[in-house]
């Protein structure tokens, strides 16, 4: 019956805040790329351009916390690459066709096998199936849906720059760039004796494998994608991608995991919503002043990304919502899809995981 006690500690994740994780070194570098790319679109009379050169900035600079073959560029380089490419088929795909719902179950699978072989290839395999899933929010056809990869990917590789420069990376960019073919092709090389060995033991290995928390994991993330985009499919609102999107971003391979991260998600995007409906109430809807504001949401997002995942949540959403208005969206339309599409998803992630919860009741 111990077992089937929850640990004291559980939700000490909602309340917990790491502050000497707070650094507002990196940040500060991180969200300059960020403000690059927005002012230059203002300025340049071109905002919305601006908008996604500055969300890519954003996606990548979280990626000089990642860890792949010990280097924190070969995330952000791959990631630019993933990301870019996962828009260009969501903006192709469209949140209107079942093309979506393939391509998102698709992503899900991918990345739910890369959670378990390596942080970094699994941070990577996230962020492409998040953009698959905004992008397919605005379809178009092809040139549009290049212009769009293209935009992304620029904002993404000026992130790239500023970061190397600011924290002196550059000698080592040539390095990682170099080592890029040898590793693909050792992994390459690697996945072909694996699959020989599992093809070779497949009748004595399919009932373990059946079994497997990989396997089992990276289903739920199918079915929990799944689910979720035939919901925004159904709902057939442009801001619905933040369903499963949440879906996914709070699903994990234990219930009361998924239930922490659904909880801190859900708390942390109502708080943000409500902080970005009181200061745009407050402000003159002028380009300038919400990219001075998505600039400081960014920077906040950034610090506080290790703090305390309901604090980042809601400094996120301050971001989104600033970001998106100026794209001439009301803030408060925003703030407030955002909410009620994030509780969504976060109770799907939560209602395809209950069999865990199940599971755990029949073994006490």
């Amino acid at each position: 019956m111990a077992d089937a006690i929850t640990p004291p500690h559980f939700f000490a994740d909602l309340y917990t805040f790491k502050w000497s994780e707070l650094s507002l070194r990196l940040p500060l570098v991180s969200a300059s790329a960020v403000a690059i790319c927005l002012f230059t679109g203002i300025f340049a009379g071109h905002p919305g351009g601006g908008l996604l050169a500055g969300g890519g900035a954003l996606t990548i600079g979280f990626g000089a916390n990642q860890r792949i073959a010990d280097s924190r560029l070969l995330p952000m380089i791959a990631a630019v690459f993933a990301t870019s490419t996962a828009t260009l088929v969501g903006t192709l795909a469209g949140h209107r066709s079942y093309a979506l719902l393939i391509a998102a179950a698709l992503s899900a699978f991918i990345y739910g096998v890369l959670t378990t072989r390596d942080t970094g290839l699994s941070w990577v395999g996230q962020q492409a199936s998040v953009s698959l899933l905004v992008a397919s929010a605005y379809p178009t056809g092809p040139r549009p849906a290049f212009i769009r990869a293209a935009l992304l990917a620029s904002g993404g590789i000026i992130q790239i720059v500023i970061t190397s420069a600011g924290l002196r990376l550059m000698p080592d960019l040539r390095k990682d760039l170099l080592s890029i073919p040898a590793s693909v092709y050792n992994t390459v090389q690697e996945q072909q004796r694996e699959l020989r060995e599992r093809l070779h033991q497949l009748p004595q290995s399919l009932p373990a494998l059946s079994r497997s928390a990989t396997l089992g994991y990276s289903l739920r993330l199918v079915l929990t994608m799944s689910l979720a985009t035939e919901v925004y499919h159904r709902l057939g609102i442009q801001s619905g991608y933040w369903i499963p999107m949440t879906a996914l971003l709070v699903q994990k391979p234990a219930f009361f995991e998924t239930l922490t991260r659904a909880s801190s998600r859900i708390l942390g995007t109502l708080v943000g919503a409500w902080l970005c409906s009181l200061l745009i109430a407050h402000l003159a809807p002028r380009p300038v002043v919400l990219a001075a504001f998505t600039t400081l949401f960014a920077l906040l997002a950034f610090a506080t990304n290790s703090v305390n995942y309901g604090l980042f949540t809601a400094c996120l959403t301050a971001y989104i919502v600033f970001l998106l208005s100026l794209n001439q969206i009301p803030g408060p339309v925003i703030a407030h899809r955002r909410a009620w599409c994030t509780i969504l998803g976060g109770l799907i992630a939560l209602v395809i995981h209950v069999d865990a919860l199940r599971r755990r009741h029949a073994k006490s």
